[in-house]
Formats: C-alpha cells, sequence, structure tokens
C-alpha cells in the first residue's frame, strides 16, 4: 500500500500538496474467504455505478437545464436506474452505456509485472563516448484497470489475486 499511496500522492518525484492530493475511498479488511472478498468488491462496484449514475443525471439536470441543487435533488427523489437512464437519454441525448468505464465501474488497482524500456548510456572503460543500449526491466507496479469484477472473466483473468502466496 505504501508504493500506491506514494505514487498517488507524488508527481514527478514530488509531494504535490495538499490542496492537490487525490482522494479515494480504500479499505483494508480481511475476509474470511475469496468468495467473501469477491462479493464484497461486487457490492462496491455496483455502489460506484449506482452513485455515478446518480451523479450523472444530477449534474447533467443542474449544468444543463438550470435547476438548483435542490430541484435536481427533488427531481430524482424516489427513481429507479430506469428512471434515470431515460432522463439522460430523452432530456441530454446521453447513453450512460456508452460512458466511460471509469465513472461507470470505478477503478481497481492490482500489482502487475511490467516492463519499463529505457535508454542508457554505456562507458566502456578503453571508450571515450558511451554506447547507447536499450535496456528493460521488469517491475511490479499498482495498475490500474477500468472493467467489470463482478463477473468471473476478471478473476479468471487474474487468479493471482487470490492465491494465497500473493
Amino acid at each position: 500500500m505504501g508504493r500506491v499511496m506514494s505514487t498517488a500522492l507524488c508527481s514527478s518525484g514530488k509531494v504535490i500538496g495538499l490542496k492537490e492530493e487525490p482522494g479515494f475511498d480504500g479499505r483494508v479488511v480481511v475476509y474470511p474467504s475469496n468468495q467473501t472478498l469477491k462479493d464484497y468488491l461486487s457490492w462496491r462496484q455496483a455502489d460506484c455505478h449506482i452513485n455515478n449514475l446518480y451523479n450523472t443525471v444530477f449534474w447533467a439536470l443542474v449544468q444543463q437545464s438550470g435547476l438548483t441543487p435542490i430541484q435536481a435533488q427533488e427531481r430524482l427523489q424516489g427513481t429507479l436506474t430506469a428512471d434515470k437512464n431515460e432522463i439522460l437519454f430523452s432530456e441530454f441525448n446521453i447513453n450512460y452505456n456508452n460512458e466511460p468505464l471509469m465513472y461507470r465501474k470505478g477503478t481497481v488497482l492490482i500489482w502487475q509485472k511490467v516492463d519499463e524500456v529505457t535508454t542508457k548510456e554505456v562507458r566502456l572503460p578503453a571508450e571515450m563516448e558511451g554506447r547507447k543500449m536499450v535496456v528493460t526491466r521488469t517491475r511490479t507496479k499498482a495498475v490500474p484497470l477500468h472493467c467489470d469484477v463482478i463477473g468471473d472473466a476478471f478473476w479468471k483473468e487474474h487468479p493471482e489475486i487470490l492465491h494465497e502466496d500473493s
């Protein structure tokens, strides 16, 4: 987690300041089984979707229709997902299913091995000028994904997440 935090809070190796630090909803919980963990993450992703759909409609009503925040809240009170989708489509020509995955699914950070390719100048003792060489290093980094974790496809693609040794 320390590597994720330092990556999230730093830009070009420098802390970017309290007013600009990104925020995220992160929790550390020990779950008794892999299935319980998958169920929890599925619930969190569904919650992300519900909140984003509400906020997408809410801000469209405020910014494009000119409603006050209180009016937009009252308009959305008691609406279901289908109602919100209909408002977006009929009033703003927005198909929520075409919104970027980052907003509909949220962001999942997973540790992955990533190849980093750099060019280094190498000087041999007998040479006056160095030679440029391409160097590839494999590092483990937190990689952001915007994908569905509710279905089995994610877990089949990333079985290492649930392995006891990872």
